[in-house]
């Protein structure tokens, strides 16, 4: 449970109706086996201690009287299990029979939640049997002691305050108006739902949605539990379906007709940040609300659940394209909006050869469909100089020329010579000073080359060089509009190759594929002896893969570093090719939070530039930061990892 990570589950025991003896020892059965797998939270199916299609035997005293002693021995044996379990049983309260989720921890029932809509509609008719929840709250008893009754349960744990569990049943959820709105609102992060849903074709996909929807608007974990085999086929089935969403993701889920134990983590703190985030989850606690304290022993989670190292592009080809297609479509409208406002006669890029500047240029060539106009009013500039290849050189030239931009070629050297002159620096000093004043040399052709275009500088820096500060100030850093500034490196390589494979251009493919196996560097030093790029940014500052994980991670997410560098181990571990050691992944780490805090006043002054994805470190949108923040703190929780 250390870092928010709780494992949750949903079972479906195999159950026979009405045979509560039976059914006592199944539900056993699946509670073993989830404490055996760490589950600190088991959600069961909705009546699963008589089984659901009793119909009329729900009338029979027996029955209920079987269902009472078989919980008691339910409740007896949680005693030995640091499991927080949420059974289905019928219930008689006030003289009423209630459908109902008993709460149950080490050996005792914290509360029960009745059902609150009764389905009475098609297959069902619940009404027959049970009495909806009533308003009102009171406590009744269960062998022999007093426990809370009603609908606003909250169940809080007292070793991790993030975590708050609270339950509806099955049909609450489809419900205009579901019980754990109101829950969640009061604090619940963990929401069971004990139901009995039977199948018909599509409705797996229906409920799929259900769950997954009311996580994301909840901002929540929802477990689902599904009953299954054992329930009646007189007239249904039940397939067991169980589901564990988190925020709008499905984070588990079983195959129809298994019976499966449903197992996986839920992260607490990560739903926590998340609200604190967002404003509209306006917090309004349950009136008279019954706050229910619970202990689990505090202990690492075994990580089981799917941890993207590449959080900003798609697992599937399929949906990759669509992410990469809708991206560009993006770009290019936030673009066309800028040129019809400013009323500008060209665009202008600076073409380096590179993964950045060509996305940039592709932007421009989209741009200029939507509105029409001739691709010779984008005005491209490649500007060789000292450390420019000639395999670079060539691609910017032949990208330009097969896209039929307006092309300018200007060798910066003899400017940027001048200028070494100007200030006495020595040319064979390979300095910061030697590489930024190319780089501002460039920024400055292609804003007076704007200036005399009536013309719009289109810059070229994305997303994770933002977050690293690696862009020179007033260089390459600066633009009239920055297409890419929220687009992260990992994901800029996929929208090139996807316009290149999607080009019907044979030799425009053939630029763009060369581009994409270019690796990334500013070409700011000489070529080695053999006229290679030797300027590799990957290696200078760490990979990209890593970096944007742990952008994704500890600036989207607000995880903090221990949490970041345990999940980069778990996601990279073993990977092929892609694999990294922890001593790897906790060296740019550290730089990762060292550039971050003090490259802040770069992004304090960002041109203007779309949003196209949930991370942007804009100042005037996502990310607010003082440029003068200490990064200390975060440096000494990784610096004393061990």
């Amino acid at each position: 449970m250390f870092d928010g990570f709780v494992k949750i589950a949903a079972g479906t025991p195999k159950i026979k109706i009405a045979d509560c003896g039976y059914n006592k020892n199944a539900v056993i059965g699946v509670m073993e086996q989830a404490a055996e797998r760490g589950a600190k939270i088991l959600v069961l199916p909705e009546l699963c201690v008589t089984g659901y299609s009793c119909q009329d035997l729900f009338f029979q005293s027996a029955l209920l009287e079987n269902a009472l002693e078989a919980l008691r021995g339910i409740v007896e044996f949680s005693a030995g299990l640091d499991m927080l379990t949420a059974v289905g049983c019928p219930l008689t309260v006030r003289g009423k029979l209630y459908n109902c989720a008993v709460v149950i921890k080490g050996g005792a029932v914290l509360g029960v939640v009745p059902k609150k809509y009764l389905p009475n509609y098609n297959e069902f008719y619940e009404m027959r049997h049970f009495v909806p929840a009533p308003d009102w709250r009171c406590e009744t008893e269960l062998f022999g002691k007093s426990v809370p009754f009603g609908l606003n349960l909250l169940f809080d744990c007292t070793g991790l305050p993030e975590l708050t569990f609270a339950v509806e049943i099955c049909e609450d959820l489809w419900a205009a108006n579901p019980p754990s709105t109101a829950l969640a609102l009061s604090g619940a992060t963990v929401i069971g739902n004990l139901s009995a849903s039977n199948e018909t074709i599509g409705k797996d996909s229906y409920r799929r949605s259900l769950v997954s929807g009311q996580s994301a608007r909840l901002l929540c974990s929802y477990v689902y539990a599904g009953a299954g085999d054992g329930e009646s086929t007189q007239d249904l089935v039940f397939g067991g379906h169980n589901i564990i969403a988190e925020n709008g993701v499905i984070l588990a889920e079983s195959k129809l007709f298994r019976n499966e134990l449903t197992i996986t983590e839920t992260d607490v703190k990560l739903l926590a940040f998340e609200r604190r985030k967002n404003t509209s989850f306006a917090d309004e606690p349950l009136r008279e609300a019954i706050r229910i304290p619970f202990e689990l022993e505090l202990s690492e989670t075994a990580l089981t659940r799917f941890v993207d190292s590449a959080p900003f592009v798609p697992d599937t080809d399929a949906e990759k394209h669509k992410r990469c297609h809708r991206i560009l479509s993006m770009q290019a409208h936030g673009l066309a909006k800028r040129v019809e406002h400013t009323g500008c006669k060209t665009l202008v890029v600076g073409i380096s050869g590179g993964l950045d500047s060509t996305l940039a240029l592709l932007v421009c060539i989209e741009t200029m469909k939507l509105l029409n106009r001739p691709m010779s009013d984008i005005v491209t500039v490649t500007m060789p100089c000292f450390g420019t290849t000639a395999h670079t050189r060539s691609n910017a030239e032949r990208l330009c020329e097969l896209l039929g931009t307006s092309l300018r070629v200007i060798d910066i050297s003899a400017s940027v010579r001048q200028h070494f002159a100007d200030i006495c620096h020595d040319e064979s000093v390979h300095d910061v000073v030697y590489e930024n004043s190319q780089a501002r040399e460039r920024t400055k052709v292609l804003m007076d080359i704007a200036n005399a275009e009536g013309g719009l500088v289109v810059g070229t820096g994305d997303l994770s060089e933002l977050a690293l500060g690696w862009a020179t100030y007033n260089g390459d850093h600066m633009s009239m509009y920055g297409v890419n500034s929220s687009v992260p490196k990992t994901l800029v390589r996929h929208i090139v190759y996807y316009y290149a494979i999607t080009s019907k251009d044979h030799l425009l493919r053939g630029v763009l594929i060369s581009i994409f196996n270019t690796p990334v560097s500013p070409e700011l030093l000489p070529a080695d002896e053999n006229g290679e790029i030797s300027q590799i940014t990957e290696d200078l500052v760490g990979p990209y893969e890593l970096h944007d994980f742990f952008l994704y991670n500890g600036i989207r997410r607000g995880f903090p570093p221990r949490k970041v560098l345990r999940l980069a181990e778990y996601a990279f571990s073993g990977q092929s090719p892609a694999a990294y050691d922890r001593e790897t992944i906790l060296k740019w780490l550290k730089i990762f939070y060292r550039r971050f805090f003090s490259q802040q006043f770069k992004r304090s002054c960002l041109p203007d530039g779309v949003k196209v994805g949930s991370v942007t470190l804009s100042p005037r949108g996502d990310w607010r930061m003082p440029s003068d923040a200490e990064s200390r703190e975060w440096l000494s929780e990784i610096g004393d990892s061990k």
